[in-house]
């Protein structure tokens, strides 16, 4: 029973002091520690009472009484405290003293100004507040009586000489700073010490002189010393200067010191404190203020102490978002924060922001968390990409913006790694298909079939052999050159996952279609890939050993994330001898035709959102427009944009009614059924529907189709050598000009506005 009243209330007490994490701070010693229960770290002052003299234990009295009375946003914050017969404990917010932080600052390359400017600016805030508000004398204002916070923001602390400004009414005096510490006397102002009223508050304003000397120059060896100036910036030297003056009367009012500093030019007129000055006041701002300031901030974030962003700025935007509708501006300063956070603190801080982000329906939201995506989907589990924000996304895919549905393709990119069977082979598939053979932009059509070419070896190989051929092939008819370009380059970087039956009676065919092409681009792209083929099929047939090598990945699982396919040389450069000896010899350079077919898809997709730009440019100057609210004036441009005219005019001149899904096309837009657009046709059906077309084309005079050949008799073999190749049927495109090639003893010319062979 007597054990319980005898309970030491230290082993009681909520806070642990961290081992070996102490600091002498006056007549303190500072301990880094931290809440039992929650973790949360603080700072802990002990004062020993056994270990120092009756005028220090008074002085730690009186301090400990002080930290519990003032509260103000640039003084210690007291946060609990224990009192003993043998010590005291006084718990604060987590901070380090001044001089210990500056000294890691100058190892890293010195504190920059603008965290000096607003750090001193808050030392002297904390000095008004105490002068003219509170009406106290500080007594002992110096670095060592400053303290910083995780965010680099400086508190005032060492209270153990405050008193009352007209006397203590109680009739108890303090011992002053240089009676305990004789060191302290060259702190002292040089008027009376004993005057009081105006010369009173003089003497702590020439103590803070005496700080500002100390932060740029280190430790006062003498009071003589404040005459050089040293390291003080140019633009706080005449403000200084009145602080140190002989006359107490000349020296100004910390506020009004503060005001002089803040004139345009000052050494506290910068954005760094104007930023925080408007942080402390965001919530009592005007919403047009608040997005104003978002907008800048980012511009000024790189400039800004990397503590601060972390521990100050973020907090304030997630509040912004959180519950100030701050919406798709504060996105920007968010993703360049977030760089400045560990893995987990970003899963635990942003992660939730941007979940919940995703279920905005602002459209300005929606596309810059898609423009910004490569920032944070590291971050993202699969669970949650899946669930939580893949449901969201696909509704770019149906958005009557057509900036919000390229972004939407583009982000598959990334996305495409996590997403599960269902997602990505299913569902993504379905709406690839549509926007394929339906969009009426020709650099959103090419810019889903780059997509899928460089998501493929994320998908289950049932999906590819069902998908890549038709999805490729269809590619080869679009109106729009980049999209055919993208299909034979599709074919290429695919090329692993075809047997070498599927490349001789399907690739083959198609992309001997575009040998002929109106645009030469198309045209040099189907010649390299065809003899990438043609030397597979060739290297098959010299030695049949290496089919199963060849056809190894034809039926290979999905990859996982961060896993590459390896693409073999051939597939675009395959007419190479260099790389012909590389097939024939069984290796492949992975590594350097991987990076080639990276580079080249990664082009294509520049090259389209070019595209995009221009046609966005044609009737508005040029400048950020995600942040206005008209989309609808953005969809009426691309709806009347001249390409969108010249493409869509005519497209069964193209040959476009040779498949049924671009048939639609004329119908209307709209979302169609799985049937409609899916990729799983039969390719015989597809043979069928351009052999029907070619048959009612007229034949050049002379000319027989292959198949009327008698190809096993040797007369059949002469007559073809006479008149198989003399000419060839290209169907007329009266929709593209185009410049035309004509054969002469083996030479092009440039003759006309259709391609014909005489």
């Amino acid at each position: 029973m007597w054990s319980f009243f005898a309970r030491d209330p230290v082993k009681d007490f909520a806070y642990e002091i961290l081992p070996d994490t102490q600091e002498k701070s006056g007549i303190w010693t500072l301990h880094r520690g931290k809440r039992k229960t929650s973790g949360e770290p603080v700072s802990v002052f002990v004062y020993e009472v056994a270990q120092g003299t009756e005028q220090q234990t008074q002085l730690a009295k009186a301090a400990f009484k002080r930290m519990k009375t003032l509260r103000h946003p640039n003084i210690l914050a007291y946060v609990d405290g224990l009192e003993t017969e043998k010590s005291l404990y006084l718990v604060t917010e987590q901070v380090t003293p001044l001089a210990v932080h500056l000294k890691a600052q100058a190892d890293r390359g010195g504190a920059g100004e603008l965290e000096v400017s607003w750090g001193l600016h808050q030392i002297v805030k904390a000095l008004s507040f105490l002068i003219n508000d509170c009406h106290l004398l500080h007594n002992n204002l110096g670095v060592w009586a400053v303290f910083v916070d995780r965010a680099g923001e400086w508190k005032l602390g060492g209270l153990e000489h405050v008193v009352p400004e007209q006397g203590d009414p109680s009739g108890v005096s303090l011992p002053a700073p240089k009676t305990v510490y004789p060191d302290m006397e060259k702190y002292d102002p040089p008027e009376t010490p004993n005057s009081g009223g105006e010369k009173c508050r003089a003497g702590e304003v020439w103590r803070l002189g005496c700080l500002i000397w100390e932060v740029f120059n280190g430790p006062l060896p003498r009071t003589s010393s404040l005459r050089s100036l040293g390291k003080i910036p140019k633009a706080l030297i005449p403000n200084y200067c009145e602080l140190v003056g002989a006359n107490p009367r000349a020296r100004p009012n910390p506020a009004r010191f503060l005001q002089n500093c803040r004139n345009p030019g000052g050494f506290l007129s910068n954005s760094f404190v104007d930023s925080n000055l408007f942080l402390e006041e965001i919530q009592i701002k005007e919403p047009a203020e608040k997005q104003q300031f978002f907008q800048d901030l980012s511009d000024n974030l790189d400039s800004f102490p990397e503590d601060f962003c972390k521990h100050k700025v973020l907090p304030q935007l997630l509040t912004a978002f959180e519950f100030g509708n701050a919406g798709a501006v504060v996105l920007t300063p968010l993703f360049k924060v977030g760089k400045f956070l560990s893995a987990e603190e970003y899963q635990q801080k942003i992660i939730p922001v941007i979940v919940k982000m995703f279920s905005s329906t602002d459209r300005a939201m929606r596309i810059r968390l898609l423009q910004q995506m490569e920032q944070f989907i590291q971050y993202l589990n699969e669970a949650a990409v899946n669930s939580q924000i893949f449901p969201h996304v696909v509704h770019g895919f149906t958005d009557t913006n057509p900036a919000i549905r390229e972004q939407t393709v583009k982000s598959m990119l990334l996305m495409a790694p996590k997403l599960n069977e269902t997602n990505l082979n299913q569902e993504l598939m379905r709406h690839f298909a549509r926007l394929q053979a339906r969009d009426e932009q020709g650099p959103i059509r090419c810019n889903t079939t780059v997509c899928l070419g460089k998501i493929a070896s994320y998908l289950n190989a049932g999906t590819r052999q069902r998908v890549l051929i038709s999805a490729f092939s269809r590619a080869t008819k679009d109106p729009f050159p980049a999209s055919r370009s993208a299909g034979v380059l599709g074919f290429a970087a695919t090329h692993n996952y075809y047997s070498v039956t599927e490349i001789a009676a399907r690739i083959l065919p198609t992309l001997c279609t575009i040998t002929v092409d109106p645009d030469k681009s198309v045209r040099d792209q189907a010649f390299k890939a065809i003899k990438s083929f043609l030397s597979k099929l060739e290297t098959v047939s010299e030695d049949p050993t290496k089919l199963a090598d060849i056809e190894k990945d034809v039926a290979s699982s999905a990859q996982p994330a961060g896993a590459s396919s390896s693409w073999a040389g051939w597939a675009v450069t395959g007419m190479s001898s260099l790389t012909s000896k590389l097939i024939r010899n069984g290796s492949r350079p992975a590594n350097a035709t991987k990076i080639f077919f990276d580079n080249l898809l990664d082009l294509l997709f520049e090259t389209l959102s070019i595209a995009l730009e221009e046609m966005e440019n044609e009737d508005e100057p040029v400048g950020d427009r995600w942040d206005d609210e008209d989309w609808g004036s953005l969809e009426a441009r691309f709806h009347h944009s001249s390409l969108n005219k010249n493409q869509s005019s005519d497209w069964s001149s193209s040959g476009w009614d040779a498949d049924d899904s671009w048939s639609n096309e004329k119908e209307g837009q709209g979302q169609s059924s799985a049937g409609e657009d899916g990729w799983g046709n039969d390719w015989a059906e597809e043979e069928a529907d351009t052999t029907s077309f070619n048959k009612t084309l007229p034949l050049p005079e002379g000319v027989r189709l292959t198949s009327e050949y008698n190809w096993d008799s040797s007369a059949a073999k002469g007559a073809s050598q006479n008149d198989l190749f003399a000419s060839v049927s290209q169907r007329n495109t009266a929709s593209t000009a185009v410049s035309t090639v004509r054969m002469e003893g083996g030479k092009k010319t440039n003759v006309g506005d259709s391609f014909r062979v005489d």
